[in-house]
């Protein structure tokens, strides 16, 4: 388990007979610990590419058809898993199963009614729309013409009625009841001509089907077969259900143990062969290497060479934080995951967050808010379906259901500050509530301890940036990069230099007179500060060359500079509360009936905007300071995430025990 480190990965290698490659590879699934790599050129220079087989191709038809089937029958409960020791058990367990002519005869006219009984209940629609038109159907579609429903307002009717040209013959038949229903015959020829005109009017036309009698007859003719579709499908459901609760449990075996095969399938183009053996290269974290090579040595009868691949290649990366700080993971991945030897971030960031975003709200209502919000999300948003429909589409286009679960996971913690903190500072939103009711004098005032507030937020640019050129030191040392690690310890006094420059003028201390060696006899701390700030700029331009040393001096400035939006944000929070509270408390006091409503409306809008910008804006500032202030010290990013072989089961019986050995039988060793 890392903390602020990706976990170490080795490459490794396997030399097996063949006789033993499928049980290996079954294995490599089942533990998924093993990134598998094409060959590298030193192996490929002795072995050739392995080729795909005609048994290879028929799991690939098999696995085809099982997903088929257990997609057609519905869903039972399957009971105890399946066990398949070799591919020929798979692939005879396929061949014993009956039932795929019944299944895609019931399927396919399954689809075909359904799409007949959509068609059917569009018509019936359409017939007691059409109830104002007497005559038989028939009469309304001919070689020449055609017939159209439409619907719109009577003005967009009237509009469209005068768009039509004369030479289109168009006949209107309006709904005596008024209620913008028409009924238009027209040219065939013409009838591009009245569907843009509708569309650019707004009238919305349906074509009448070719139907023959008169739209009473119809509809009870199109009822009756509707109740015989309905039936059909009812019988097909039901027979269907038969074949699943006979069938399913055995289908869902054998396509989970075929999908397995099919990805050791798509492996074995990775592989080398030779006469009788194999060769598998893979990236494994460096501490499962030994558990990997027990299980495999087990399951092949001690009969697989492993041995370490030398490489100067990338390994991909595999974060593993515990489980609370996992759950920041998320942020670190939508910004750029880290490279396999680089610093992996996750750690400060579950930390700085949340103080970051429990400062900017600083208010226990709005942080209360927000917690029952994150918790709502967690939930799944049970009862959503009553909000409005822009509200719940809005949510959907920002992020996914569990891309929104992680979210809220990841605010708790700065709700829960943001909470504390509010009590501290007497903020529920925006309004001193404990002042009012227990005579509480918060001992700090966001509004009026200004300066305060700013120099904590410039000593935490200060930490944050230094702890990054930390960070960035120690990955040059590591690299082995002498000027680098000169660079960044320059950043770190140049930083310090600054702060302390930065108190002695915000002391308003005097620099004193001069002594003729240039030092301050008033303030030796303005003396550390420029001796600082000098060695800084020094170490930095002889670290990064001149114009990258300068460009870093007015980039360490800014960067401590820009966590004073901290206060910024927190002050323009409180502010917005205190004006919205302000004017709703003004028309309270008027005691108008008006007055009082608008009020009402003021506090719920205004403090619903500032619950929203609670979110957001802590959210996003809170992770830019992150991002740029802190990451540009040392990350890099754009690594390749380990993505290991294999696959949970659900239906089929692992071929690894519960205690990571071997659960498959041992093959005797082949002859020679």
């Amino acid at each position: 388990m890392g903390l602020l480190r990706p976990e170490r990965m080795t490459k490794v290698g396997l030399l097996g007979w063949k006789d033993d490659q499928e049980r290996i590879l079954t294995v490599l699934h089942d533990l998924r610990l093993a990134q598998v790599e094409p060959l590298s050129p030193a192996a490929l220079a002795e072995l050739a590419p392995e080729r795909g087989t005609e048994t290879q191709r028929t799991i690939g038809d098999e696995a085809l058809r099982f997903r088929g089937l257990k997609s057609a029958l519905p869903a039972v409960p399957v009971g105890a898993p399946r066990r398949f020791d070799t591919l020929d058990d798979i692939l005879a367990a396929a061949k014993a199963v009956p039932i795929d002519a019944e299944v895609g005869d019931l399927t396919r006219e399954n689809d075909r009614l359904l799409s007949e009984q959509q068609a059917t209940d569009e018509s019936l629609a359409l017939l007691e729309k059409l109830s104002f038109y007497p005559d038989r159907l028939e009469y309304l579609t001919g070689e020449s013409f055609l017939s159209f429903f439409g619907e719109g307002d009577p003005e967009a009717i009237g509009a469209l009625r005068a768009a039509v040209p004369p030479s289109a013959d168009a006949q209107f038949l309006l709904d005596p009841s008024g209620g913008g229903r028409c009924l238009v015959s027209l040219r065939r020829a013409a009838a591009d001509a009245l569907l843009r005109a509708a569309q650019s009017g707004g009238v919305h036309l349906t074509a009448v089907p070719n139907l023959r009698g008169t739209a009473p007859e119809e509809l009870e003719h199109l009822r009756a077969r509707r109740e015989e579709v309905l039936r059909r499908r009812v019988a097909i459901a039901e027979r269907l259900g038969a074949l699943a609760r006979d069938w399913y449990p055995t289908v869902a075996a054998i396509d989970e143990a075929l999908q397995v095969e099919n990805r050791k399938v798509e492996i074995v183009a990775k592989l080398g062969a030779g006469r009788s053996t194999f060769a598998l290269e893979a990236w494994v974290p460096s501490r499962d290497v030994a558990r990997l090579e027990s299980v495999v040595q087990s399951a092949a009868g001690g009969r697989v060479y492993f041995y370490a691949v030398p490489t100067e290649e990338e390994p991909p990366t595999l974060m593993s934080n515990p489980r609370g700080i996992r759950r920041f993971e998320f942020f670190i991945r939508f910004y750029s995951l880290p490279q396999a030897d680089e610093w992996d971030p996750t750690l400060v960031f579950a930390i700085a967050f949340p103080l970051f975003f429990g400062l900017m709200l600083g208010d226990w209502g709005y942080g209360l808010t927000i917690l029952l919000i994150c918790l709502w999300m967690i939930a799944g948003f049970p009862g959503a379906q009553h909000l409005p429909k822009f509200g719940r589409n809005f949510v959907k286009r920002i992020m996914g259901p569990e891309g929104m679960r992680q979210l809220a996971y990841a605010l708790i913690p700065g709700c829960l500050l943001a909470i504390g903190l509010g009590v501290y500072f007497d903020e529920f939103f925006g309004y001193p509530l404990f002042a009012k009711l227990l005579g509480y004098v918060a001992p700090l005032d966001p509004l009026h301890q200004v300066g305060l507030l700013l120099l904590f937020a410039g000593f935490v640019g200060l930490g944050m940036v230094t702890l990054g050129f930390v960070f960035g030191l120690l990955k040059e040392y590591f690299h082995h990069h002498r000027r680098g690690v000169i660079g960044k310890f320059g950043g770190i006094l140049f930083a310090w230099g600054l702060a302390f420059f930065g108190l002695c003028v915000l002391g308003a201390k005097t620099l004193g007179p001069v002594t003729a060696k240039g030092a301050s006899t008033a303030n030796p701390s303005f003396d550390v500060a420029l001796a600082g700030l000098v060695l800084g700029l020094v170490l930095m331009v002889v670290g990064e060359g001149v114009q990258n040393g300068m460009m870093s001096l007015i980039e360490v400035l800014s960067h401590i500079l820009s966590y004073t939006r901290l206060v910024g944000i927190l002050l323009a929070s409180v502010v917005l509360a205190l004006v919205i509270n302000t004017i709703a408390g003004g028309l309270f006091a008027g005691g108008a009936v008006v007055g009082v409503v608008v009020a009402l409306v003021i506090l719920v809008i205004g403090q619903s905007f500032n619950v929203i910008l609670g979110v957001f804006e802590p959210g996003i500032q809170g992770a830019r300071l992150i991002f740029v202030e802190y990451f540009s010290k040392f990350y890099t990013g754009n690594g390749q995430p380990f993505r290991p072989f294999g696959a949970a089961r659900t239906h089929t019986v692992s071929s690894v025990s519960a205690d990571g050995a071997s659960a498959t039988p041992i093959l005797q060793a082949p002859p020679g």
